[in-house]
C-alpha cells in the first residue's frame, strides 16, 4: 500500500469536527477502481459514499458515465452534475412514485432506472407514468440471500419481469443483484459466495431470455464483492462498488485484500482532560456514523492504542496511556469506521491538497429532498 502524508499545514479555517478529503488519496482510490474494473464502461459506482457534485464531476471526467444512488436527492445531485445514466437502487412506493414522474419529466435527457420486487407498486408506477406520457426502466430486485429487499428467482419473479414488458410506462432494464451479506474476510471464501450469487442471477437471466424477454443489464456487487464481479466477463454485467471512492476503516479491516486507503478523515480537537488517563474530543455521533459499535466508529492513526469509552452527541471520550501529552485545542485526525452515513452528517468537506486546504465541497445529496 502507498504511504500517504496526512498533514494539514494550516487548520485555522477548519471548524471541528470537520470532514476533510485528501484529494491525492481519493484520486488513487478512483484509479484503483478503474484498474479493477478493467473497462470504465462496466462501472456504475454508488454515490452514497460521497453525495457530492464535485466528486461526481471528477468521476465523469474519468469517463465514469453510469452512476447509482439510493435517494431522489442523490439522483437529482447526479443529474445536476451532468450524469445521463442514473440508477436509483431503491424500490419506489408512496410519494416516490409521483417523484419519479417529476424526475423523468424534468431530466428528459437522463436514462432513469429504478428497482422493483412487487407487483402492486409496479402497476401503480405504470399508471402514473403512462398517464403523464412518460416511461421508466425497472430492474428486478433479486434477493441473493441478504433478505433485505428483493425476490428470489422463480415463477413469481418471472411473472413480475414479464410485467415490465407488458405494462405501459415501464421498460425492462434487467436485474439488480446486491449481495451485502458477503462479508467474508478470506478472499477465496468470499469469491465462492459471490460466484454463487452470480450464478443465481445469470441463470435467471438466461431463463428470462429463453422466454423472449430482454435483460439488458445485471447491476451487481458492493465494496467487498466488487473485485470478484470484476473478474467476470459478461456482456450484461455492470459493476457497482460502494465505498471505494472514499473507503473507510471497517471495510479496510474486513477486506484486507482491497487496495484502497481511507481518503476522508475528521479533524477533531481536544476540549477537555477529565481524568489523568482520558481526553475528550469534539467528535460526537452527530459528526460520525454511530451504527458501528462505539469502539469501531472511528480510529486515530496517531493514537493506535486509544480506547473510545463514551460518545454522546458532541463528545467522544478516549482512554489512553499518554493523556497527559494533550491539552485543550490539540488536534487529531480520525478515520471513520463507516464513511457513507458519516458524509451525510456534514454540510461540506474541506479538500486537502499539498498539505493545504484548497476548497470546500458541498455534500449536496445529504438530504432526502432537494427540489423534487
Amino acid at each position: 500500500m502507498t504511504e500517504y502524508n496526512f498533514i494539514i499545514q494550516n487548520t485555522s479555517s477548519i471548524v471541528s469536527p470537520g470532514l476533510v478529503i485528501f484529494r491525492d488519496v481519493m484520486n488513487a482510490n478512483l484509479s484503483e477502481m478503474l484498474r479493477e474494473a478493467g473497462d470504465v464502461t462496466r462501472l456504475r459506482p454508488h454515490c452514497k459514499t460521497h453525495k457530492m457534485s464535485a466528486v461526481t464531476k471528477i468521476q465523469l471526467e474519468l469517463g465514469i458515465t453510469k452512476h447509482k444512488c439510493a435517494t431522489f436527492a442523490e439522483a437529482e445531485m447526479l443529474a445536476e452534475a451532468g450524469v445521463k445514466d442514473i440508477l436509483l437502487g431503491y424500490n419506489l412506493v408512496g410519494p416516490n412514485i409521483q417523484r419519479a414522474v417529476e424526475f423523468v419529466r424534468r431530466y428528459k435527457d437522463v436514462q432513469f432506472i429504478a428497482t422493483a420486487d412487487h407487483e402492486a407498486p409496479v402497476r401503480e408506477l405504470s399508471s402514473v407514468m403512462s398517464a403523464a406520457g412518460q416511461s421508466i426502466q425497472l430492474l428486478l430486485d433479486l434477493d441473493s440471500g441478504q433478505h433485505r429487499t428483493g425476490i428470489a428467482p422463480g415463477e413469481v419473479a418471472s411473472q413480475l419481469y414479464q410485467l415490465f414488458h407488458d405494462l405501459p410506462g415501464i421498460q425492462p432494464g434487467g436485474i439488480h443483484l446486491y449481495d451485502g451479506q458477503n462479508h467474508q474476510t478470506n478472499l477465496e471464501e468470499r469469491r465462492l459466495a459471490v460466484m454463487a450469487c452470480w450464478e443465481l442471477a445469470s441463470g435467471f437471466r438466461d431463463q428470462l431470455e429463453s422466454q423472449g424477454l430482454s435483460v439488458p443489464r445485471i447491476v451487481a456487487g458492493g465494496t467487498g464483492s466488487f473485485p470478484v464481479y470484476a473478474s467476470i466477463s459478461d456482456r450484461a454485467l455492470e459493476l457497482s462498488p460502494g465505498t471505494n471512492t472514499f473507503f473507510d476503516n471497517n471495510y479496510g479491516k474486513m477486506f484486507p485484500d482491497l487496495r484502497y486507503t481511507p481518503a476522508a478523515r475528521i479533524l477533531t480537537r481536544v476540549i477537555s482532560r477529565p481524568t489523568e488517563d482520558t481526553i475528550t474530543v469534539d467528535l460526537g455521533y452527530k459528526a460520525c456514523a454511530s451504527d458501528p459499535d462505539v469502539k469501531k466508529r472511528v480510529i486515530f492513526p496517531d493514537l493506535p492504542h486509544a480506547e473510545p469509552i463514551l460518545q454522546n452527541e458532541e463528545h467522544l471520550v478516549l482512554r489512553l496511556d499518554n493523556a497527559d501529552d494533550f491539552a485543550p485545542g490539540d488536534e487529531l485526525l480520525a478515520v471513520p469506521g463507516h464513511i457513507c452515513p458519516t458524509s451525510a452528517l456534514h454540510r461540506s468537506a474541506y479538500v486537502i491538497e499539498n498539505e493545504q486546504v484548497t476548497e470546500s465541497w458541498e455534500v449536496s445529496g445529504r438530504d432526502r429532498w432537494l427540489t423534487i
